[in-house]
Formats: C-alpha cells, structure tokens, sequence
C-alpha cells in the first residue's frame, strides 16, 4: 500500500513540476496546485480525446484527490473487498469524518462524477470528496 500510495505522490509533483508549481510548494500545500491545474484542464480539447488521454488524465486527477486528502487531511489509502472488481478488492481513501467516524471514498468515483458535469472543476472535485468523508462542512451547518 505504502508503494501506491508513493507513486501516486511522485505523478501529482511531476504534474505539479509540468505546471510550473514547484515540487516544494507543492509539498507545502496541496492547495498551491488548483490553479494551474484548473487551467490546464480547462483548456484541454477533451471533444478531441482518444482512450489513452482519458486514462491519463483520469489517472493523474485521481492521484491528486487522494494525495490531497492524504495531505490536507490525513487521510489514507485502503484496500477493501469488492466482488464486483476483477481482482476481488479495490483501492480507497478512508479519513476519520468531522464526526470521528470512519469514512471512505475511491478517487476513480469522484473524477467520474465530476466528469459527468462538465466543465471540469478542480475545487468541486475536491470538495465533493471532502462531503463524502465528512471533513468539511456543508453550506448552513457550523
């Protein structure tokens, strides 16, 4: 787990790098890549995409999600049984909610989501993932 979770970290500061975020802002605040990242994405010609350049761009959105939750929140990645995937399991992030409750997402289900309301928004993907894991609050609560 500690090799996924490492190599998701090394493709999000390369992406960082690319985008001209210095690996060491980065590494400060997660949060330093949302513009540049915002950019990027929303200028991509994604009506143009072939198979390959939505793997990678859903790979490298799904290492952001959940190295910025690892990092802004503690969060970490987990493998839980699941029979509907091939290999019987799958990877998630779990974070202890603002209720102290334990929570999980899987990165892949909050791309996609996000991909299903376009334009892509970096800020609301991120925030949807913390509603789910319960570490923000939501609009009217304190």
């Amino acid at each position: 787990m500690e090799q996924w979770a490492e190599e998701g970290r090394r493709t999000v500061v390369d992406i960082a790098d690319m985008l001209g975020v210095p690996p060491a802002a980065y590494a400060a605040d997660p949060l330093t890549l949302i513009p540049a990242l915002q950019n990027y994405v929303s200028r991509l010609p994604l009506n143009d995409f072939e198979d390959s350049d939505w793997v990678t761009l859903h790979s490298d959105l799904i290492a952001y999600v959940a190295d910025y939750l690892i990092q802004k929140h503690g969060a970490r990645w987990n493998a839980v049984a699941d029979a509907d995937m091939p290999r019987g399991y799958r990877y998630v992030i779990e974070a202890s909610g603002r209720d102290g409750e334990v929570r999980r997402v899987d990165p892949a289900d909050v791309v996609m989501k996000e991909f299903r309301n376009l334009p892509v928004e970096i800020v609301r993907m991120l925030a949807s993932a913390e509603l789910t894991l319960n570490l923000s609050s939501q609009a009217g609560e304190d």
